[in-house]
């Protein structure tokens, strides 16, 4: 696995509490109260600032699509003002990350946040300039699930899809690495914690410090599997 990509929210950085935040300040303009916890709708908030807008307003009893195009500019402003509040990277995210670097990996970043603020929330964090390609939710006209931006972070870093490998947190990334033909790991520190099992994906995470030594482990199997068919 010579090309290793990452998701963001729920991945890499935990940014369930400024994206609940964002959403209530929405809520706040249309006249409502704060209707997201940050603890309770961090799953939620890994879906996206539209998926955020529909739970409110369906504790509201008033879903309309409508309304949640209306506020979304509203959640996205809200969020670009106040991104790195509460955000925080995973432990050891990012000396994993120099290690596969050391080791030849290159390494990218295919996230469903637009991204615009995807470069800036990683900026922001100051670990933007450790990815070799950055692909966000309006770089392409299709979003993950959909194959097309994990294989257009690859050409950039001028990888092999055969030689790729997604690490992600949600069923969406393992829906995108399946469409890909690519092997999933998924991080279980994320808010679906060890539940994500239950997605079958090619390996979990634990720790940050165990992913070369887990990349390693999956190559070997997967090289296995190539001599087995053989």
């Amino acid at each position: 696995m010579k090309t290793v990509i990452f998701d963001l929210d729920g991945t890499l950085a935990d940014t369930s509490v400024d994206l609940i935040a964002a959403a209530n300040a929405a809520f706040r303009t249309m006249g409502e109260g704060n209707l997201l916890d940050p603890t309770k709708d961090a799953v939620t908030a890994f879906q996206g600032g539209r998926a955020m807008l529909r739970l409110g307003l369906t504790r509201l009893e008033r879903m309309n699509e409508a309304v949640v195009d209306e506020f979304y500019p509203v959640l996205l402003e809200a969020y670009s003002g106040a991104i790195d509040v509460h955000t925080q990277l995973y432990p050891r995210a990012m000396e994993a990350v120099e290690v596969l670097k050391a080791e030849g990996y290159g390494v990218g970043i295919c996230t469903n946040k637009p991204e615009a603020l995807a470069e800036l929330l990683m900026t922001r964090l100051g670990a933007r300039a450790a990815f070799g390609a950055l692909i966000g939710a309006d770089s392409l006209p299709v979003r993950k699930p959909d194959p097309a931006p994990l294989i257009e972070t690859v050409r950039r870093l001028g990888g092999d899809p055969a030689q790729t490998v997604l690490i992600g947190d949600t069923v969406t990334d393992r829906d995108t690495a399946r469409a890909a033909g690519v092997p999933s790991i998924l991080v279980t520190f994320g808010p679906g914690g060890k539940e994500v099992a239950a997605l079958e994906p090619e390996a979990l995470l634990n720790d940050y410090a165990d992913l070369p030594d887990l990349l390693r482990d999956l190559a070997r199997r997967r090289m296995g599997i190539v001599d087995q068919r053989r």
